[in-house]
């Protein structure tokens, strides 16, 4: 009996003092310089959106926070940097729905994307937009879907790489409008505006930030925006669902991520911190002048969403043209 008793009051003690250092943790945190990894390069949105964070993050903390960029095929270098560090707070990941395109499409990724990562909150929300030549007869997508049934399987469209959110949009309205056309991956949003620009494509599908000028000098033509609403950087650009098909909408978006063992009590803190810092009315500036939304949201929300979106990306994926690795 005594022995038992024993047990017990040093598990007790055990979970007193866990709890106790978790907490004193969370108050000190953070205690050196912190690292935020980007899986895409300086000038990317993710990247902007990051440097946004450890601008702020930076002067209200008195601590250093770095933005280090490592691009890779499938975001995997970045990701298995975070999923391998302490879960301390100090490493951390500000990327786009683009890991859960990658985790829809390569099954042997070196970690677990729902379960390896610690979702923090959403930064922002980003709008796609179609994009066509001038003389392709494609103004609106109504005209893109009965042009694309007249001809399955032979228009191209140009994405800004396999598993990229713009990719993903485009699989995703092909589903929805019944059509196939080809997929054409690039390094970039410039390389498939430069592309569609000429006709090489038959359109684009790119961030709206990165189209704006080239529509605007008339070198290529806003068909559509993939978001619910019109974005407030070109609002005469209607929504697909306006556009051609009904009750259509995908929202591009960006998120902090943490390693999957973070504790709760860090987490808050920096969702907390996230939710300050876009809505400082400079920040909330700086990210519409770039065609997105500021949407910081609890860690529940982000969660959700990745694992509900991988799940969809790998139902719309499975039967295009870009098998699972």
């Amino acid at each position: 009996m005594q022995a038992t008793v024993l047990l017990a009051l040093m598990a007790g003690a055990t979970a007193i003092s866990a709890h106790a250092q978790t907490s004193a943790t969370a108050g000190s945190y953070p205690n050196r310089p912190i690292r935020i990894i980007v899986p895409f390069s300086a000038g990317s949105a993710s990247d902007f959106l990051a440097r946004q964070l450890a601008e702020k993050m930076t002067e209200h903390w008195g601590q250093q926070v770095v933005v280090d960029n490592r691009p890779s095929a499938g975001g995997i270098v970045a990701g298995e940097i975070v999923t391998r560090a302490t879960p301390d707070g100090h490493t951390l990941m500000v990327t786009s729905s683009g890991i859960a395109g990658s985790a829809a499409l390569y099954p042997k990724l070196p970690y677990d994307t729902a379960k390896d990562f610690a979702s923090v909150s959403m930064v922002a929300i980003g709008s796609n937009m179609f994009v066509a030549p001038p003389n392709a007869g494609i103004k609106t997508m109504k005209d893109l879907i009965e042009i694309a049934k007249k001809k399955p399987g032979q228009l191209t469209y140009g994405h800004s790489g396999i598993g990229s959110g713009t990719h993903y949009a485009s699989e995703y309205f092909n589903d929805a409008a019944s059509i196939k056309t080809v997929h054409v991956p690039y390094k970039g949003a410039p390389a498939v505006l430069a592309d569609t620009a000429t006709g090489r494509l038959n359109y684009g599908v790119v961030p709206i930030a990165a189209a704006i000028s080239m529509v605007k000098s008339g070198r290529v033509v806003a068909v559509a925006v993939t978001t619910s609403k019109r974005n407030h950087a070109l609002p005469d650009v209607p929504t697909i669902g306006e556009s051609g098909l009904p009750g259509f909408a995908y929202e591009g978006w960006f998120g902090m991520f943490a390693p999957g063992k973070l504790p709760p009590e860090l987490i808050g803190k920096l969702t907390a911190e996230v939710k300050r810092i876009l809505n400082l009315p400079d920040v909330r500036e700086r990210i519409m002048n770039q065609a997105m939304i500021p949407n910081p949201t609890d860690p529940q929300t982000l969660h959700k969403l990745l694992t509900t979106e991988i799940e969809t990306r790998k139902r719309i994926f499975k039967d295009m043209s870009a098998p699972s690795r």
